[in-house]
């Protein structure tokens, strides 16, 4: 039985034989060069092709595709294969041309938890540092279903990634900003944070405190929500990178000019000073590998308590900012295995005018040895 696929042990032998140096080069023939092509278009993929075909899937309604015997799952390999194609943001602004931009946003209102997950997450990567696909997504309405999704999808995994793909959707995009505040956005994030998934919520934290460092106006919104107080509290959660987010919005708000002596923190002053304290006296006790895992947050908490308390924290006296070390670049344990020749024969050279006789090691053979 023969092997599918091409021959890649005939291939090898064929370009070792022809580039080795031991024979003059010659001229393909015209039958070399069509099995040499077919060999490696074989293993080719066209992916403008391999696009279109999955946007002929993702047109076919839901109730034919389950009558052919597709399942849920099926169309989920479909968007992972989807999802690598679109990486290339070339392949992501072909998407619209080929008619596959619309139907992926519509997988987003498909009745499977799954694939309105995976159809965010493709999304994400379309719009992803990449503002032409971010416009033409804004121009197909694709902010409103993530926005519904995001606020109000049973399912909190469709909910998170959902939000991931608005983040990635309006960051350095002023017309999705300006859109996201008009659809209520913030109140949808002020029940993202208050939700039992720590992803979720650090999610929404980031957001929160992106649209803030963008625009220090906001800040009066975000306190008439009442998110201070959320962002407070989680201030002191048990997992780190919430405890982090959380203070790093804090930060934000305490920067805001317009709020008066502590920006946008007012009468929460108080509350937040006892939390600092707390945190401060929690980061004092622990042992000295905790705390190589803490360095963002005992950075984070040094600079909200210079800002809002015009002095510097107490970690600062006990030590605890920077540990040593901390700030050193990496050892450089390469250089002294990957000495440049020109400055190692220096080194040797310098300071002895008397050659030196040295036994000289034989190369290192990659391949067989030409004929002189």
């Amino acid at each position: 039985m023969a092997k599918d696929g091409p021959n890649w042990d005939g291939l090898l032998k064929w370009s070792i034989a022809n580039s080795d140096g031991t024979r003059p080069t010659r001229n393909l023939s015209e039958e070399d060069k069509r099995w040499f092509m077919e060999a490696m278009q074989s293993q080719t993929v066209d992916v403008i092709k391999r696009m279109k075909e999955i946007t002929m899937v993702m047109q076919t309604p839901e109730q034919v595709l389950e009558a052919q015997g597709v399942t849920a799952a099926d169309i989920e390999d479909m968007l992972d294969e989807l999802q690598e194609h679109v990486e290339s943001i070339d392949m992501a602004n072909d998407l619209h041309s080929i008619g596959g931009l619309v139907p992926l946003l519509g997988y987003l209102k498909n009745s499977h938890a799954n694939i309105r997950a995976k159809a965010a997450e493709v999304v994400s990567t379309i719009v992803q540092n990449n503002p032409r696909s971010q416009q033409l997504v804004m121009e197909a309405n694709g902010l409103e279903p993530l926005l519904s999704n995001f606020a109000s999808d049973p399912d909190v995994t469709v909910r998170t990634k959902a939000l991931g793909a608005i983040s990635s959707l309006i960051r350095h995009n002023k017309p999705g900003i300006a859109a996201f505040r008009l659809a209520n956005g913030y109140a949808a994030l002020r029940d993202a944070v208050g939700a039992d998934s720590a992803r979720f919520q650090r999610k929404a934290l980031n957001l929160i405190q992106y649209l803030l460092h963008e625009n220090y106006s906001d800040c009066n919104v975000v306190k008439e929500l009442g998110l201070p107080r959320v962002m407070l509290h989680l201030a002191s959660s048990e997992d780190a990178e919430v405890r982090e987010a959380a203070l790093r919005g804090l930060l934000e708000l305490a920067r805001d000019k317009t709020g008066g002596s502590n920006g946008g923190l007012g009468e929460e002053d108080e509350k937040l000073k006892q939390i600092l304290e707390d945190r401060i006296k929690g980061i004092s006790l622990m042992s000295p590998e905790d705390l190589g895992a803490t360095r963002e947050e005992r950075q984070l908490v040094d600079c909200l308590w210079s800002t809002c308390y015009k002095e510097p924290s107490s970690l600062r006296e006990k030590g605890l900012l920077s540990l040593p070390g901390e700030d050193d670049p990496p050892p450089d344990v390469a250089s002294k295995h990957f000495e440049p020749p020109l400055r190692g024969w220096a080194a040797n050279h310098t300071g002895d005018s008397k050659p030196r006789v040295k036994k000289q090691e034989a190369p290192l053979l990659l391949g067989p040895i030409p004929p002189n």
